[in-house]
C-alpha cells in the first residue's frame, strides 16, 4: 500500500541537447577513491569491499545506521556516471523510502556538478548527461512492470518488501544481465530477504555487519538500546539476527559477550 500525503521527488525535466559521456578523473580510477574524492564518502573497511565488489548478487545484513543505504547509493552513482546509458532501478517498501534513497543520489550527483533532472517519464527519477538514469519505485507491484535491460537493481530495506514485489522485480534483470543488490536489517524469519540470506546459495556475496563491529556506534549507546528495546528487538535491529515470531526468551550472556571489548569478531 502506498503511503498517503507523500511528496514526490518530481525533478524538472529538460531534453538534453546532446549525450555527454562522463568519466572519473584519470584512467581506471579506483571506485573507493572516486567515492571519497568526488562523492564525499570516506568508506570503512566493509563499505570499501562492497564498492569494489564485482559480484552480480549481493546481500547486506547490517545494523541500523551503519550506512548501507549510503554505500548502495555511491555504488549506483558510480555505475551510472561511468557507464553511459545504464539504468539503475531502486525499489523499497514505499515512496518515502525510495524518495530518501533518491535524495541521497541527487546530492551525490550534485557533487559531480550534475543538476537534478527527471527523465520525463517517471515521477521519481534522475537523468544524467550521458544518458544514464536512476529510477525509484514504490511497492506497488502493478505499477513497476515495463522496465528492462537494467544495469543494476537495488532493493533497499529489503526485509520489508513483499515477496510479490520481489517476484515482479527480478525479470527486469534478464536481458541486461544486471546486478542485484539488496540491503536491510532483519525482519523475522520470513520473506525473500531471509530466504536469500539463509538458502540463496553460493552465488550471493553476503555481508553482515552488527553494531558491535561499527566504530561509529558507541558501546554506551548499544548498552542504552539493549535496556530499552528488549532483547529480541536488540538482536534484530543491532545484532543482525533473524528473530522468529513468538520467541520471547533469549540468552542474555550472548549479547553481553558481543559487547565485551575483549571478544574477537566472528
Amino acid at each position: 500500500m502506498v503511503e498517503a500525503d507523500v511528496k514526490l521527488l518530481n525533478f524538472p525535466y529538460k531534453k538534453a541537447a546532446s549525450v555527454v559521456t562522463a568519466v572519473p578523473k584519470g584512467p581506471g580510477e579506483d571506485v573507493v577513491e572516486f567515492a571519497k574524492r568526488r562523492l564525499g564518502l570516506d568508506a570503512d573497511e566493509w563499505q570499501r569491499k562492497i564498492l569494489r565488489s564485482k559480484a552480480k548478487r549481493g546481500i547486506l545484513n547490517c545494523t541500523r545506521q551503519w550506512g548501507k543505504t549510503t554505500v548502495s547509493v555511491a555504488k549506483a552513482v558510480h555505475r551510472v556516471f561511468t557507464v553511459p546509458k545504464s539504468l539503475v532501478v531502486v525499489a523499497s517498501p514505499g515512496l518515502r523510502q525510495s524518495g530518501e534513497w533518491m535524495r541521497k543520489a541527487a546530492e551525490m550527483l550534485a557533487r559531480l556538478e550534475i543538476p537534478k533532472r527527471g527523465d520525463g517519464y517517471n515521477k521519481i527519477s534522475l537523468l544524467l548527461p550521458n544518458g544514464s538514469r536512476i529510477v525509484g519505485l514504490p511497492e506497488v507491484e502493478a505499477k513497476i512492470r515495463g522496465f528492462s535491460a537494467l544495469s543494476m537493481l537495488v532493493i533497499d530495506e529489503a526485509a520489508r518488501v513483499s515477496d510479490e514485489m520481489y517476484k515482479a522485480l527480478r525479470p527486469m534483470l534478464s536481458v541486461g544481465n544486471g546486478d542485484l543488490w539488496m540491503m536491510s536489517t532483519p525482519f523475522g524469519k520470513q520473506g525473500f530477504f531471509y530466504e536469500t540470506w539463509e538458502h540463496g546459495g553460493d552465488g550471493w556475496l553476503r555481508v553482515r555487519v552488527p553494531a558491535t563491529e561499527c566504530k561509529r556506534i558507541s558501546k554506551e549507546f548499544l548498552e542504552e538500546q539493549r535496556s530499552v528495546m528488549g532483547m529480541d528487538s536488540f538482536r534484530q535491529e543491532h545484532m543482525c539476527e533473524f528473530v522468529g515470531s513468538g520467541m520471547g526468551s533469549f540468552d542474555r550472556d550472548l549479547v553481553e559477550a558481543a559487547l565485551d571489548d575483549d571478544l574477537e569478531p566472528v
